[in-house]
């Protein structure tokens, strides 16, 4: 699998609230101030089944820096999920969020699973990957340091 982003020109990201397994609602806007990723996924994606544990690995290594991981399922049952979640070697322990009718993924422009949008402090979008990842590789560890090294 790939490891590689490729940087974007900086677009502000549209704002958007979905709620999580627990019903808990997350909106963009909470998480101004840190970089986000957002992950958009399906459980029968097997490019997604296999960088969720790369995903969790990075987020456990920089998670207290300011690093938040949103995983954001398409048009699935939070049922279908649990039961999917329950399945993996490694439990995540991001949030993952519910896009059952698929607008936020339109709202970001995605065109296939799995897609992944990393965005600086500000709120922009400044990389971008189409496709699976493994996302616990030096030079993904690097964007994410200099994403968090800016103000």
């Amino acid at each position: 699998m790939s490891h590689h982003l490729s940087p974007v020109s900086p677009q502000q990201a549209a704002d958007f609230t979905l709620q999580d397994m627990d019903d808990k609602s997350h909106s963009l806007k909470d998480y101004r101030g840190k970089v986000i990723m957002l992950n958009f996924w399906a459980t029968w994606c097997p490019p997604c089944r296999k960088e969720m544990p790369s995903m969790e690995s990075i987020y456990q290594k920089f998670k207290k820096q300011g690093f938040v991981i949103l995983a954001i399922n398409q048009w699935e049952s939070p049922d279908i999920v649990f039961v999917y979640t329950g399945e993996l070697s490694v439990t995540p322990t991001f949030p993952i969020l519910f896009d059952r009718k698929g607008n936020t993924s339109r709202m970001f422009g995605v065109k296939g699973l799995p897609t992944t949008v990393l965005l600086n402090r500000k709120g922009q979008v400044v990389f971008r990957a189409i496709g699976g990842r493994n996302f616990n590789h030096p030079d993904v560890y690097k964007v994410i340091r200099t994403l968090l090294s800016e103000k």
